[in-house]
């Protein structure tokens, strides 16, 4: 059992809930209605600027934070928005705005893009994170940490 006065410190083991909202109040994710999820410090499951915030937090411990869009998800670059040929898509594809795709990088790894807007000949992806640009509000509540030995 975890000593209550541990705090989260790197590879710390870390079970909580988290939501992020926008800052109008609009909940983008939530763990605080189901169960909570637990994490390894230090693993990329979260992003590195989220998880920057919880470390000294011990279990029992509830904070509230709004992270401006440079210290959150970033700012929207426009240089990820590529103009791409329609004929890249498969025929059947049904493409339309605000659907997310998944395109396979030359390194073989996976990176989502969202059609911003299209014609028959060009279709415009967008490949910043949906949530860059914005400010957002970060909730945690600790339930457990456990360290390395």
């Amino acid at each position: 059992m975890a000593d209550s006065i541990t705090e989260i410190t790197d590879r710390s083991d870390v079970t909580l809930h988290f939501a992020i909202a926008l800052c109008d109040g609009t909940t983008i994710t939530s763990t605080f209605d189901g169960d909570p999820i637990t994490l390894t410090m230090g693993s990329g499951s979260l992003i590195e600027n989220l998880e920057k915030t919880l470390y000294g937090l011990k279990s029992g411990e509830k904070q509230s934070l709004i992270l401006e869009s440079d210290n959150a998800f970033g700012p929207r670059d426009e240089e990820k928005a590529y103009q791409m040929p329609r004929s890249s898509f498969p025929e059947e594809m049904n493409l339309e705005p605000e659907l997310v795709i998944s395109f396979s990088t030359p390194a073989g790894d996976e990176l989502a893009g969202i059609v911003m807007e299209l014609d028959d000949e060009q279709v415009k992806v967008d490949f910043n994170h949906p949530l860059a640009g914005n400010d957002i509000v970060f909730t945690v509540q600790i339930i457990d940490v456990s360290n390395p030995d």
